[in-house]
């Protein structure tokens, strides 16, 4: 995930959002030959182009109405190497690559480009796909409302009244598409867009989130796929699924933490925290507790205070890439003399409204979660007792306690059975999708799958946080098919 992973906010940047920028001008295809037109907008690679296909809202009745997918192309720089098309499947849920075949598409190695079409695609009920939202509350857009931050003293209360409150809004406003949100769709979907490609076999890149939708995919349609990278890898637990990601990050920031603690305690920082990394770990659980006695005025930001569950939701976005720690140093700074730097920017809240009505709709979808305020109370008391620096987020109840709808099928299992034709990368210490449950996902997949460990800190493995040995040996198995023999470790 990861991901609703990160924040609403930052899934939307990482995973690839172009805010109103991409957007499809042709009509809409009905699973024909795509009609590529320019695309609108501006900030995008003059050579990418865009179409629109239409799709069944219910793949249980695929003559009933229909919605409306977004896609994004570049093609190959070299058709004489050309081996076929690179679907850039996103994170999220919620994230969108359309905007990716000129984004971190184009980090790809000149010999990737020449050998695929790059293709992006706004996943349904992503804008400027056929969109949904839930119209809530600005104050349920919060990070801290989106994430379940229990009560300073435990008390899982609140956050069940905020699920029945988001729960219902998105039964009243979402629409009829709501209930047609889920891994299985998308992975029916991308199966759509594969034959209104003209392709016989897809490969594909996907991340976090992306990753259990690459693995879906490849379980429903094995002979479908050609050569699957799955970067920074989702627990594909049959049975929790999303809650599996959810209750990960608990590990993942007491994976990341001894980082930040040495970066925080490094002499020469500027923002150096404390004199030996021993000491950052007591310090943060200190002022955090203070915050939420105390907390500090924060005008223009959502919630307007800085309280502590707002630091740790700040420390937890903050690992996502060692680049961000100097942020989250310099809020503990502040909040020790007192003071908040300036509220940070959100997207407009149309955009957070989609993401996270898309989020929702496929967190609570894909497997049903416990109603029950008691299973909470239980499992946030054993979180906080044993991992202190998240507080007992990890599992408390998100929106899908209260979800009004039941998932339509059990998720998929994902099994050895198929084509050997997997790679997975990623980084030993992740805060979103740890190594532990990507494990689990290289243990489910067996044979099909080689997996390359990388000695590197952050989310987002190939081409962004890992590093050179993890890179270059997914980059060879991307132009020519080249995987390692067995699984691999990049120190």
């Amino acid at each position: 995930m990861k991901e609703i992973t990160k924040s609403v906010a930052l899934i939307a940047a990482a995973s690839g959002i172009v805010f109103g920028v991409v957007t499809p001008l042709s009509a809409s295809a009905a699973e024909g030959p795509l009609e590529w037109t320019k695309c609108e907008g501006s900030g995008l690679d003059p050579r990418q182009q865009c179409a629109t296909l239409e799709v069944p809202m219910d793949y249980a009745r695929p003559d009933g109405p229909k919605i409306d997918l977004a896609v994004s192309r570049i093609p190959s720089e070299k058709p004489s190497a050309r081996r076929g098309a690179l679907l850039l499947i996103p994170g999220g849920p919620g994230g969108t690559s359309l905007g990716d075949p000129s984004g971190k598409g184009q980090k790809l190695p000149q010999d990737v480009r020449d050998a695929y079409d790059l293709i992006g695609f706004a996943p349904r009920g992503n804008a400027p796909s056929t969109a949904v939202s839930c119209g809530l509350d600005h104050s349920d857009l919060a990070l801290t409302a989106l994430r379940p931050w229990p009560a300073p003293d435990g008390s899982v209360t609140q956050n069940m009244t905020t699920a029945r409150r988001m729960a219902d809004a998105c039964a009243s406003n979402g629409g009829e598409l709501m209930r047609h949100i889920s891994t299985v769709d998308n992975a029916r979907d991308i199966d759509r867009i594969r034959a209104a490609l003209g392709e016989r076999r897809l490969s594909a890149w996907g991340v976090s989130y992306g990753t259990y939708v690459g693995a879906v995919y490849n379980q429903l349609f094995p002979q479908r796929t050609d050569r699957v990278v799955l970067d920074s890898n989702d627990n594909p637990d049959p049975v929790r699924v999303q809650r599996a990601w959810l209750e990960a990050a608990e590990v993942g920031v007491e994976d990341n933490f001894p980082e930040f603690a040495k970066w925080a305690s490094t002499p020469g920082n500027p923002y150096r925290l404390a004199d030996t990394a021993a000491e950052v770990r007591p310090l943060f659980l200190r002022l955090a507790a203070r915050l939420d006695r105390e907390p500090i005025p924060w005008p223009g930001a959502n919630p307007a205070e800085l309280n502590g569950n707002v630091l740790r939701q700040t420390m937890l976005n903050s690992f996502y890439d060692p680049d961000d720690y100097a942020g989250l140093a310099q809020l503990i700074l502040a909040a020790q003399k007192g003071t908040v730097p300036p509220a940070p920017q959100d997207p407009p809240d149309a955009v957070l409204q989609n993401v996270t009505a898309v989020g929702a709709a496929t967190i609570c979808n894909d497997a049903a979660w416990p109603r029950s305020a008691a299973v909470y109370r239980k499992g946030v008391a054993e979180s906080r007792a044993k991992y202190p620096l998240t507080a007992g987020m990890p599992r408390n109840a998100m929106v899908c306690a209260a979800w009004p709808w039941q998932p339509k099928q059990a998720p998929v299992r994902i099994t050895d059975r198929g084509p050997s034709n997997v790679l997975l990368v990623q980084n030993e210490r992740d805060v979103a999708t740890p190594l532990s449950g990507a494990l689990e996902l290289r243990e489910a997949l067996g044979r099909r799958a080689v997996m390359v460990t990388v000695n590197s800190t952050g989310h987002d493995a190939y081409l962004d946080n890992g590093n050179a040995c993890g890179d270059t040996t997914v980059s060879r198995f991307l132009a020519n098919g080249t995987r390692p023999e067995a699984d691999l470790y990049c120190g």
